[in-house]
């Protein structure tokens, strides 16, 4: 979890204060703006593992319950199968009128 509030944070402050500097700002207010961005960024990198961590969660626990409600089923009976007539060859099909 460290590492990916430090991940968010580093691309905030990458993202921030490259655009400051590149936009002609003073050298404070890029600093400014990329703190700012750092703490931003990591914030939402946080929020966006916790959803992704209990979307797997989720997934992984809905699997585990289908695999236990097929397993606790009994075998579905032998399918019967019905045989379909052959069709007459073409040669013998009168054309329609």
């Amino acid at each position: 979890m460290k590492f990916i509030f430090i991940l968010g944070g580093a691309a905030g402050f990458l993202a921030a204060s490259s655009t400051d500097y590149l936009s002609g700002r003073s050298p404070d207010r890029v600093l400014l703006d990329g703190a700012i961005g750092c703490l931003v960024g990591g914030l939402l990198m946080r929020w966006f593992w916790n959803v992704l961590l209990r979307g797997v969660r989720e997934t992984y626990l809905a699997r585990q319950q289908a695999a236990a409600t097929a397993a606790a089923m009994p075998a579905p009976a032998p399918a019967v199968s019905v045989a379909i007539p052959p069709r007459p060859p073409a040669a013998a099909v009168k054309p329609r009128i």
